[in-house]
């Protein structure tokens, strides 16, 4: 189903635009209006003949996905089970590096490396905060920990998964220590460059992309202080992105890094399964969603005034109840606005990244949160305080994925660690659905997926149901799966990993993501191959980012995975073995 709708873009052009669900079409020709300014609908739109969209099969998806590069070498029959690996990376604790810029403890992470080499696993990922190399003032880089660190993880013979974390580090779940954001940004004159909500309350987590593109900050944007950071990141590494080493750039978007509003910080009182609240109440975006609003003909509508504090339910609330306001016409503009500031916002600062690793051999990667809570609610409220406009009849997540092909990057989503079995039933939470959502809208956009563990977990359930997403429809003994996953990173780190007993069962975890094969260091055997980064190709209108909100089945998953590190006997002998070393204590 289509309409017409006619825009005054400079040169009064008609554009046709269609309608996946509930979307606005005013907010839809504000948006091109505002963010297009008429050339990008032209000629330098060449992403059409990339569209190709239709329901296809698993196979064929799979199959172009692989990443582009050298030709995988001709594989011997023992070896065509490599072609099912799934490599693993572990995140390393994230007070590796001090809040003061100090390497302390080598010698203690150099063992616990060793430890990992020993197991199979494939490489480490690791927070470089921002917080901490530029604290000293505006470019006054300190890379110097950071560089010892490379050099060691590099000598026990892990690659690296590099995260430019421009967020502060605590303040949530699993947060153990605390970085803030550098102090010359904390202190500044101005409250609203940070995320607030609607009782004013500050979240000095991450900037608030109302600011992106100001000159605030001794004369540079938000995008361009993000940028400088990550050209000085390559210039002050370019040992280890030349030899290979570092072969992941995720680019931190939002709070944890990921891509995604502040919505349900623990430190402003958050509790799951609140709803969490929406955050655009700086007066910077304030000022975009009136600008918007007046652009679509409605100055009158304002941002959400009854849409709950952060540890409502759905149903407590105007917004949000059953024929709630996010239904009407101004709710559905409002949440299109919402979420069209978060694909505008990664799109602008993965295209930085993308130019300042142009020609290295590196993937570009960014995160997205595994918002699980409410997900069984007609609302999905906890989903779109974050900024995932998603709905039974709209996807807000594919169009992120189909923002990231354009920058050849990786779409990194959390929990798939989650049973729905395993959730409290008052939270209507579906996690099992959501990541078989997500995971499919990343590989019908044709980008890779990966994931990671939202919780440290040592239990073989939870192994299995990561085994599970990483290869839906099991292992192919003559060739590649049906789906694969592109790699996986447990999170985290720890002594308790390391506990005999915990890392005995995370061993056989790495083999069966290795598909019961021995470690492999060359990545072409299981089309994982990394060349030289492509610049992006041209930006996508908003409109044809918005087409991919038309919802589509999700391709089918096993009920449990054929590469199980065991079930309910195996879990009995752990057990028997824990009073057997008991005794002996």
């Amino acid at each position: 189903m289509t309409s017409t709708i006619c825009s005054r873009l400079g040169l009064g052009k008609r554009i046709r635009l269609p309608q996946p669900g509930p979307m606005p079409e005013m907010l839809l020709v504000y948006e091109v209006h505002k963010a297009r300014q008429v050339k990008e609908l032209g000629s330098r739109y060449a992403h059409k003949s990339g569209i190709r969209r239709a329901m296809r099969s698993p196979q064929a998806v799979a199959s172009e996905t692989s990443t582009t590069g050298k030709e995988a070498p001709a594989l011997a029959e023992d070896e065509k089970m490599l072609q099912n690996y799934v490599p693993v990376y572990v995140m390393l604790p994230l007070e590796v590096i001090t809040v003061d810029n100090v390497f302390e403890n080598r010698s203690g992470l150099e063992k616990q490396l060793k430890e990992l080499r020993t197991a199979g696993v494939d490489g480490v990922m690791l927070d470089v905060w921002w917080g901490i190399v530029e604290s000293k003032g505006p470019k006054q880089y300190d890379w110097s920990a950071y560089r010892s660190l490379f050099q060691l993880v590099q000598q026990c013979g892990l690659k690296l998964q590099a995260i430019m974390s421009f967020h502060e580090c605590g303040g949530n779940v699993g947060d153990a220590v605390n970085i803030p954001l550098p102090q010359w940004i904390l202190g500044e004159s101005d409250p609203d460059i940070f995320y607030t909500n609607k009782k004013g309350n500050r979240n000095k987590e991450y900037l608030t992309m109302g600011v992106d593109n100001l000159p605030l900050f001794a004369g540079r944007t938000a995008v361009e202080i993000y940028s400088d950071y990550m050209k000085s990141f390559r210039d002050n590494m370019l040992d280890f992105l030349e030899a290979g080493f570092v072969i992941d750039i995720e680019v931190g978007l939002g709070p944890a890094g990921e891509l995604r509003y502040p919505s349900y910080p623990q430190n402003q009182g958050w509790a799951y399964p609140g709803i969490g609240e929406f955050q655009c109440y700086d007066k910077y975006l304030k000022a975009e969603f009136k600008e918007a609003a007046a652009g679509a003909g409605h100055p009158e509508w304002d941002l959400p005034d009854n849409a709950g504090e952060y540890n409502d339910t759905p149903a407590s609330t105007e917004f949000f109840r059953p024929n709630g306001r996010y239904l009407t016409e101004e709710g559905k503009f409002f949440l299109t606005w919402y979420s069209n500031k978060l694909l505008s916002h990664g799109d602008q600062i993965l295209d930085e990244a993308n130019k300042a690793f142009l020609g290295f051999k590196v993937k570009l990667a960014a995160k997205v949160s595994g918002i699980h809570w409410w997900y069984k609610d007609d609302s999905h409220a906890a989903e779109l305080t974050s900024g995932f406009y998603n709905l039974k009849d709209r996807d807000g997540y594919r169009p992120i994925a189909r923002m990231l092909s354009r920058h050849y990057a990786i779409f990194n989503f959390t929990c798939l660690e989650m049973r729905d079995s395993k959730q409290r039933a008052d939270a209507k939470s579906g996690p099992e659905e959501l990541v078989q959502q997500v995971l499919s809208g990343g590989w019908r956009e044709e980008v890779e997926v990966a994931g990671e563990n939202a919780l440290p977990r040592y239990d073989r359930a939870a192994y299995n149901q990561i085994l599970l997403s990483a290869r839906p429809n099991g292992v192919n003994r003559d060739g590649p799966p049906k789906l694969r996953m592109y790699g996986v990173t447990y999170l985290r780190l720890s002594d308790y990993l390391l506990d005999w007993k915990n890392f005995r069962i995370f061993k056989t975890f790495v083999k069966k993501m290795h598909a019961d094969q021995d470690f492999c260091p060359d990545p072409r055997k299981y089309n994982n191959y990394v060349g030289p980064l492509q610049r992006s190709k041209p930006k996508i209108p908003i409109e044809d980012l918005l087409k991919a909100t038309e919802p589509m089945e999700p391709f089918p998953f096993d009920e449990e995975t054929d590469m199980s590190v065991g079930g309910a006997i195996a879990i009995l002998l752990d057990n028997l073995i824990d009073k057997i070393t008991s005794i002996f204590k």
